[in-house]
């Protein structure tokens, strides 16, 4: 295959990602003492005190369970408090807890939300077809099956 080739420029594409991701994940972790996805939830947890699990989801756009194991984390590292909302004993609130608050002061932004935000900045019609064409390329690779989560959560 050129080396100019479409699927090239793809590949390389992807690899760059990737390295973004791994490297920014290792850097974070060792000025943090925390995941790149912990601290992409936590500083979306800040932006929005008092949201439920799922409004978190949304807010990182991931899926509920995913976002729990993150959540789950902060929580034992007593970065992040779960306790009952007022109005409906159901439903969880999350706030960032003073330990949390310090760790977000001197952290830096993670590649998460330099993606989201640099996504955000394409518009719908460009992220749809992101979208459609990266589907349609795990589904050819057979790749499709395999359950989204937050990035590298799981190495950590």
């Amino acid at each position: 295959m050129p080396t100019g080739s479409d699927a090239a420029r793809a590949m390389d594409d992807l690899r760059r990602l990737v390295r973004v991701l791994r490297t920014g994940s290792s850097e974070i972790q060792r000025s943090t003492g925390i995941s790149s996805a912990q601290l992409f939830t936590l500083r979306q947890i800040s932006r929005r005190t008092g949201q439920s699990l799922s409004d978190l989801a949304g807010s990182t756009l991931t899926t509920q369970s995913s976002v729990s194991e993150v959540v789950s984390k902060l929580v034992k590292r007593g970065l992040v408090t779960r306790a009952s909302a007022a109005d409906d004993r159901r439903r969880a609130e999350l706030r960032v807890a003073p330990a949390g608050y310090k760790v977000l002061t001197a952290a830096p932004e993670t590649p998460q939300e330099k993606l989201l935000a640099g996504l955000i900045s394409m518009g719908p019609a460009r992220q749809r077809e992101l979208a459609a064409g990266l589907e349609e390329w795990l589904k050819s690779s057979g790749l499709d099956n395999l359950p989204p989560t937050m990035f590298f959560e799981g190495e950590t």
